[in-house]
């Protein structure tokens, strides 16, 4: 039953230190009670003699070498245990002879002995020491019955003694495998338990999100290294949460209070915005368990996943759509030829509006898969918006000074795709413009040296409402609109140009008017890895 645990047991060095123990205070009793009889020692009916004395320091010495042998030489293990019962043996048949046979009661020790041989051997061996014992004291009460005139029933005690060395050598041996059995088991499940814990612990390390556990006290027992980067979290040192991120703990006081399950928002080290959510863990000490999720994140997945749509719908709107719509255009210019009144005038404007709308639609989505195509230039700045100022002037048919360019002193350049900008240029003064009230300097754009030396930014500012706190958070998302005119792609457009060329464009939240920010570099042209193959090719 206990075949498969032999390759798996190792011996108890521990247990069998334990027993030479018992030894040691059983010799050091023997000895004590020869050398300084007592009248209480005098039952045992050992009276001191020179060959007592002499087995039982022989047996004080064996005890003290086997202690110190199972210290320190932890080696064959069997022989040691097999050696030491031995001596067991030998030295209390001896002294249950010289005490008086079976009647002295001493024969009890060796059953004390066979038990716990047993159980540091895990029941090994153990019918070989009850053999072993059985011999001894009957070979031992034989004699004593032949040479001494010990009682001769005294021969039927001692079979009922070794009968009680057997049952206790297989009761015992069934306790071993029992422990043997459980020893394996609980060893197994402990190395299951210490995988399960490990890949957890991993799991948890490469989780794109947050993870930290909140004691009862308010203290951070454990977290992860995403929460650590995203609270600012330094090393493994416990901290109160309140003194560490207080809008979090806020955040966990008032889930406590009200059971709400709705994640709460707060922002996190380098005012990253972060959603949080709350879980009661199922241990006793009543932990906290905190999942941290980057918003930015999110929304980024979200805005991939409509990219995804986008490029598959971009795939077929050429052919789709464009050439319907041509037809639909030129349909109109036909009609538009002919003799008409008033009523199929306004619906042929009406036409040729959303005709167009729709061509600026298709044009703009087109414009997504082209997007990340960016061949980075230098290019200065002031003289690229002086052109484009003009172009644009004359493209919507403003008067001079609607919109203004100021051009700072000295001149500076961008690393930028000329396409690219051009682009975003128009999206960003068409969308003011759309917003302004159209008189002069209604569109200004400002040319501004950024603090940081390799930077430099471009504003576009209008003289219109600005925008409705409520949406400055979806103004980049694509198809998002507050014009009748509007497609909702233009910004979202220009954004992805700026990062494409390794550039940012960001709505400035605190203005009353519209106002935008695009900030690129002029130490370098050199793109994110994402577009280098793309810029190449």
């Amino acid at each position: 039953m206990t075949d498969w645990l032999s390759s798996t047991w190792g011996p108890s060095w521990r247990s069998f230190q334990y027993f030479n123990l018992y030894r040691l205070v059983l010799a050091g009793f023997f000895l004590l009670a020869i050398l300084f009889p007592h009248e209480w020692t005098g039952r045992l009916n050992l009276l001191p003699s020179p060959a007592l004395i002499v087995l039982t320091g022989g047996y004080m010495f064996a005890v003290v070498v086997g202690l110190l042998l199972s210290m320190h030489w932890l080696d064959r293990f069997n022989f040691q245990l097999s050696l030491q019962v031995s001596v067991d043996v030998l030295v209390v048949s001896q002294l249950m002879y010289l005490a008086g046979g079976v009647s002295s009661g001493l024969g009890i020790l060796l059953i004390v002995s066979l038990a716990a041989a047993s159980l540091v051997g895990r029941g090994r061996l153990v019918l070989f020491y009850a053999a072993i014992a059985t011999l001894a004291v009957l070979l031992s009460q034989i004699y004593g019955v032949v040479v001494n005139d010990f009682d001769q029933t005294s021969i039927v005690q001692a079979g009922l003694i070794s009968a009680g060395f057997f049952a206790t050598a297989i009761l015992a041996r069934l306790l071993g495998q029992r422990i043997m059995v459980n020893e394996e088991l609980a060893r197994r499940r402990g190395e299951a338990l210490e995988n399960q814990i490990l890949i957890s612990q991993r799991v948890v390390e490469r989780m794109q999100d947050g993870v930290l556990i909140v004691k009862p006290d308010g203290c951070i027992g454990r977290h992860n290294p995403v929460a650590e980067e995203m609270l600012g979290l330094s090393g493994d040192a416990p901290v109160l949460l309140i003194d560490s991120v207080p809008p979090l703990a806020e955040a966990l006081q008032a889930w406590r209070l009200s059971g709400n399950r709705q994640a709460a928002q707060f922002c996190g080290a380098g005012n990253c915005e972060l959603r949080a959510r709350f879980e009661h863990t199922a241990s006793s000490d009543g932990e906290v368990l905190i999942f941290l999720e980057d918003v930015g994140r999110i929304k980024e997945r979200a805005q991939q996943l409509k990219l995804a749509s986008l490029g598959r719908l971009t795939a077929s709107i050429a052919h789709e759509i464009r050439n319907p719509l041509s037809a639909i255009s030129h349909a109109g210019e036909l009609l538009r030829e002919e003799r008409r009144g008033d009523i199929q005038d306004r619906l042929l404007n009406i036409l040729n509006d959303n005709v167009g709308r729709l061509d600026r639609i298709v044009k703009d989505v087109l414009e997504l898969g082209r997007q990340n195509r960016a061949q980075p230039e230098w290019l200065r700045l002031d003289d690229f918006c002086r052109d484009f100022v003009e172009h644009f002037s004359s493209a919507e048919g403003l008067v001079p000074g609607v919109v203004h360019l100021h051009e700072p002193t000295p001149a500076m350049s961008i690393c930028f795709d000329r396409s690219h900008l051009h682009q975003v240029l128009w999206n960003l003064v068409s969308n003011a413009l759309r917003h302004s009230r159209r008189g002069p300097g209604s569109v200004r754009i400002e040319l501004v040296r950024s603090n940081e030396d390799e930077q430099v930014e471009l504003h576009v500012l209008d003289d219109g409402p600005g925008v409705a706190v409520s949406i400055r958070e979806q103004v980049f998302e694509p198809f998002f609109t507050t014009h009748h005119q509007g497609t909702g792609l233009g910004l979202f457009i220009a954004r992805e140009l700026c990062v494409a060329n390794g550039a940012s464009l960001e709505l400035l939240s605190t203005a009353s008017c519209g106002h935008f920010i695009l900030v690129g570099r002029n130490d370098t042209c050199l793109l994110p890895e994402a577009n280098d193959g793309r810029a190449e090719s």
